[in-house]
């Protein structure tokens, strides 16, 4: 049952624990700027539905006497006791009065009563958030109409709740994961977002500002609850908290769709005349017009299933128990192929390049390793106690290409020349029957132009340490080059490998990309449009790899 908390001792709590109910505490200079953003007088009702250690309290109890209150009262709900103790007296000592609640947010009924709520809401990943609580929340979202799905974060129904509290014309000021942003379980908070307020606003920010996190965050300023839907987004860029104070001026677009990713950089309209004028020609297209990007396989022990040759030797394993793999990891697919020779150059240097996959009649040294991984609890890991028989992993056919898609510069696409099966380090692309030959001789040469460079920014997503991370569904939309252009191309492209294979061996990327833009843009992108459109990759992947290098 709720409680409004009598302020006594502060009691202990655990990083580990903060952590465990995605409790990251909120630099000053972001709550003074939330607060003072979303209070606008002395009377506003002000709610943090995360009090947390009350930072966004205190910082709205600050704004609200500098309008000229005299100990203003302010709200808050928190589910941990000792931070809500902790809390009230934060406040108090601010000089303010907190009236907080004990308990779960979603447990709270939406009262439609304060003027602004803002605050911090807890990040847990969906894999991480199970059980009732999760179910209450998106109940608690469901009432409000948006329907998330079981991938949602915690954060995502926290928002959508705490906008129920709004009186009409109320403000809304959260600081969120920059996955509201882009991925697909956030369209419907997007959606709500931009349905349900006048204007909307995004602050984003050049280096991480939760390095604990792991994850990239995104101030959210929403005014004017239940009035007329903004149904655009504007957007400003600074570059730590620090800066809150001198924000650029904002960008306004707006998204086709209410469920669009929001861009977290705007592109060059000689970008996207670029780009738009590169597809309606038939010259670019998407990956999905060339082949299917399918998850690698997961054995649930890789230690265990994935094999180097000293150890497959050294087991007695032989050949008719096991497959070949690109071992796990993709920092071996940074050129243009992988080879039968660098598998073996692999397996020498150590690499595990087999996998455990035993044959319907497994040898008698097979039968030995596959006992000894029942009895040290191998068949007890969840990917290996849900399948029968739990020894052998589900692969599929070996790809035409691989695809990295945990990446420090950018996505590469190499030709799998060595027939090897992949694991879920690696996505695999399975080309169209009449295009494999073609597409797995130039397409690995093609894709490294900077409109297609640009393309994987822009569809995939950036993660803590400037990594850029694309899932099959995002890779299905990225830039490509078409088939006809790469028919018309071919040639000069094949003549190009020796030189774009000397650039990548040295890691000269960007020449490599210069290299392959005189071939494949060439004729497709005027140079004025072109510059753009390196500016806007280079922009991009920057800003990616500076978050990246701040948030060591």
């Amino acid at each position: 049952m709720p409680a409004d908390l009598p302020y006594a001792a502060i009691g202990s709590d655990p990083a580990k624990a903060r952590k465990a109910r995605g409790a990251f505490y909120t630099d000053d200079a972001i709550t003074t700027h939330l607060a003072t953003w979303a209070v606008r007088e002395a009377s506003d009702s002000v709610l943090e539905p995360s009090a947390g250690e009350a930072a966004f309290l205190k910082a709205a109890v600050q704004r609200m006497a500098a309008l000229g209150a005299d100990r203003p009262t302010v709200h808050g709900v928190e589910i941990h006791r000792p931070a809500a103790v902790a809390a009230g007296q934060i406040v108090g000592a601010a000089g303010g009065v907190a009236r907080i609640t004990v308990n779960d947010f979603f447990l709270v009924p939406a009262r439609p009563i304060h003027d602004a709520v803002i605050g911090n809401p807890p990040f847990i990943r969906y894999q991480d958030w199970t059980g009732a609580q999760r179910d209450r929340a998106r109940f608690a979202a469901l009432q409000q109409g948006v329907a998330l799905t079981g991938l949602a974060s915690s954060w995502a129904p926290f928002v959508v709740h705490a906008a129920a509290h709004l009186k009409p014309g109320g403000r809304l000021g959260m600081v969120l994961p920059a996955e509201l942003l882009t991925v697909n379980y956030a369209a419907p908070v997007r959606r709500f977002l931009l349905e349900n307020f006048s204007r909307v606003e995004l602050v984003v920010f050049d280096e991480q500002v939760f390095p604990d996190a792991e994850a990239d965050t995104v101030l959210v300023k929403a005014d004017g609850w239940k009035g007329s839907p903004a149904g655009v987004a504007t957007l400003r860029q600074t570059r730590n908290a620090s800066t809150l104070s001198q924000l650029e001026p904002g960008v306004t677009w707006t998204p086709r769709s209410t469920t669009d990713r929001w861009l977290a950089q705007p592109l060059r309209t000689g970008t996207l005349n670029a780009v738009d004028a590169a597809i309606r020609s038939g010259r670019f297209g998407k990956l999905q017009d060339l082949g299917e990007t399918s998850l690698g396989a997961v054995t649930g022990a890789n230690r265990y299933f994935t094999l180097s040759p000293e150890r497959v030797k050294r087991l007695g394993i032989p050949m008719r128990d096991l497959v070949k793999i690109s071992p796990p990891g993709s920092a071996h697919l940074r050129g243009l192929a992988l080879s039968d020779s660098a598998l073996r150059r692999l397996g020498r240097e150590g690499e595990s390049t087999w996998l455990l996959y035993p044959s319907d009649r497994p040898s008698e040294a097979t039968l030995r390793y596959i006992s000894e991984g029942a009895d040290t609890g191998v068949s007890d890991a969840y990917k290996c106690r849900v399948r029968k028989p739990w020894f052998r992993v589900p692969v599929l056919s070996p790809p035409d290409l691989f695809l990295t898609y945990m990446n420090a510069d950018t996505v590469r696409l190499v030709t799998n020349d060595a027939g090897a099966h992949h694991l879920n380090s690696v996505h695999g692309v399975y080309l169209r029957e009449d295009l494999r030959e073609l597409a797995r001789e130039v397409l690995p040469i093609a894709s490294l132009n900077s409109m297609t460079l640009l393309g994987a920014e822009y569809a995939g997503r950036s993660y803590g340490g400037g990594i850029l991370k694309l899932e099959p569904r995002e890779a299905d939309e990225w830039w490509m080059p078409s088939a006809a252009l790469l028919r018309q191309r071919r040639s000069e492209l094949l003549t190009l490998k020796p030189t774009i294979l000397r650039m990548l061996r040295t890691k000269n990327l960007l020449g490599a990309v210069a290299a392959v833009d005189e071939v494949v843009l060439r004729g497709v992108v005027d140079e004025k449009h072109l510059s753009e459109v390196r500016a806007d990759r280079h922009d991009w992947m920057t800003r990616r790899t500076v978050r990246g290098k701040s948030g060591k």
